[in-house]
């Protein structure tokens, strides 16, 4: 079974039978997902209503129901329609790194716009500044040493000045980001909801970067304009998640440069990737489930050369960490306890175990559920070649086959997803907890048809802007 690259029309394929037989798969997954998304709505409002124990206004998702506009609404939709008119074309004609530079733009641009049509104050300054929110916390810092050794002593409810939710909820990294903006003179929700904008959109770059280096730059030219449009966008303005998101985004491109030898010192490379994904895991506890889609990169290029460095820059982050005084292992058993503490508790797992996964559906977009299914679809023909070692289609830049690179990078994305999923430390909130996971189904849309393409970015911008436009999200 192959993958073969059409040339003629600039995008990938999976067999699928006849052509006809696979649109229409792709269909009805997304009407699948979509019924998902009903039937989650309609469920959880009956067990909101009775028994008030799901913690969201607009199930399944952390958000009310209101209808409304504002200042980005005309950027959004102008934006929308260029991406979906030109954006397949520019993508597969400009020159590679003005692809990084303008796919993070028009990802910034796209991400601002949708932001603000909720307002500044609302849709960006405010964001961060809410009572459960890091912003809460940074006074607290004065003396980041003191901090640090006291950081766990602070995190269930039942102890004196409990942090609030979100910093209680993550290792101290992720506030320290908020502290050491605070201490550059750009303190206060504006520049923090700013920062996480323009960090978060740089993850659309990272995903091309990756691509490329496991050897399918052409893959990576027809998801770009999918990676710009995503649904997923409104989550990361202005939420510190896409912040994170970044952050892991940026380790899994480094290590494939590293993993792929196209960068001039793998070395120093796939140390600075452990770095990056070391502070992966000190932003955010579950997002130790990264090394998955780290170990399917080395796994693609067929080489563990990369690791020891990989490791070293991860010991960094963690000794570093750990002699300032905070331990990752008694405060993930803390916020164990913690999370139980509060609503989480109530929040009935029967429900938010497959919930999440419409809500998923919803910040991944239809297109990549469709995607998706053609990844799941071409597995078994990957699995047999990568343990036979052969190369299926085309590779362009001296990595392993493209197409198998992109269905593999996928099913690590949705492990993970699995994984946190099953966990029950994911109940709800899910559209910004599992945005670095979700970043890496976007891509998927370019195993699509050619001639489908602008009908399913169509659909990823119209997603987008419903959700943005009906709903005043959480975050």
């Amino acid at each position: 079974m192959k993958l073969p690259l059409r040339t003629d029309d600039q995008t990938l394929r999976t067999p699928d039978g006849d052509e006809r037989t696979g649109r229409r798969r792709d269909v009805l997954a997304a009407a699948a997902a979509a019924l998902l998304f009903a039937v989650a709505a309609a469920v959880g409002t009956v067990i909101q209503r009775t028994d008030h124990t799901l913690y969201v206004d607009w199930a399944p998702l952390y958000a009310d129901w209101l209808p409304h506009a504002g200042p980005g609404t005309p950027a959004a939709v102008a934006l929308a329609v260029a991406v979906v008119a030109y954006g397949p074309r520019v993508a597969a004609a400009l020159p590679w790194r003005r692809l990084l530079w303008a796919g993070w733009a028009a990802a910034m641009a796209w991400t601002w716009a949708l932001a603000l049509v909720d307002g500044w104050g609302r849709g960006v300054a405010g964001r961060l500044t809410q009572r459960h929110e890091y912003l809460r916390g940074v006074d607290r810092f004065q003396d980041i040493g003191a901090a640090l050794r006291g950081f766990t002593g602070h995190i269930l409810l039942t102890q004196p000045d409990h942090w609030p939710a979100h910093i209680a909820g993550h290792p101290p990294g992720a506030v320290l980001t908020f502290v050491g903006l605070d201490r550059l003179g750009l303190g206060g929700g504006g520049w923090a909801g700013a920062f996480c904008v323009t960090v978060g959109s740089s993850a659309v770059a990272a995903v091309l970067v990756t691509l490329r280096a496991l050897g399918q730059e052409q893959a990576a030219r027809t998801a770009a304009p999918f990676l710009v449009l995503a649904p997923a966008a409104v989550w990361v303005g202005a939420s510190a998640d896409g912040y994170f998101t970044a952050v892991a985004a940026w380790g899994i491109a480094l290590l494939a440069l590293a993993a792929s030898r196209t960068a001039r010192a793998p070395g120093a490379v796939a140390l600075a990737a452990g770095l990056l994904l070391g502070l992966t895991g000190y932003v955010s506890y579950g997002l130790t489930l990264m090394a998955l889609p780290a170990a399917a990169v080395l796994l693609l290029a067929r080489t563990v050369r990369p690791l020891p460095y990989a490791l070293a820059g991860a010991a960094v982050v963690a000794g570093g960490f750990t002699l300032a005084g905070f331990a990752w292992w008694e405060g993930y058993e803390l916020l164990v306890e913690r999370y139980y503490q509060g609503v989480a508790a109530d929040r009935p797992y029967g429900y938010w175990v497959w919930a999440n996964l419409a809500v998923t559906s919803v910040a991944a977009g239809l297109a990549s559920v469709a995607g998706a299914r053609r990844a799941v679809g071409a597995a078994p023909g990957v699995v047999r070649r990568l343990r036979h070692g052969a190369q299926g289609g085309h590779s362009g830049h001296g990595g392993h086959s493209g197409a198998d690179a992109l269905v593999v990078l996928v099913l690590a994305a949705t492990l993970a997803l699995a994984v946190a999923d099953l966990s029950g430390m994911s109940k709800a909130e899910t559209e910004r907890i599992w945005l670095p996971f979700v970043l890496w189904l976007l891509p998927s849309a370019a195993l699509l048809p050619a001639r489908d393409l602008r009908r399913w970015l169509a659909a990823q911008a119209g997603l987008a802007l419903l959700v943005n436009h009906l709903l005043l999200t959480g975050w």
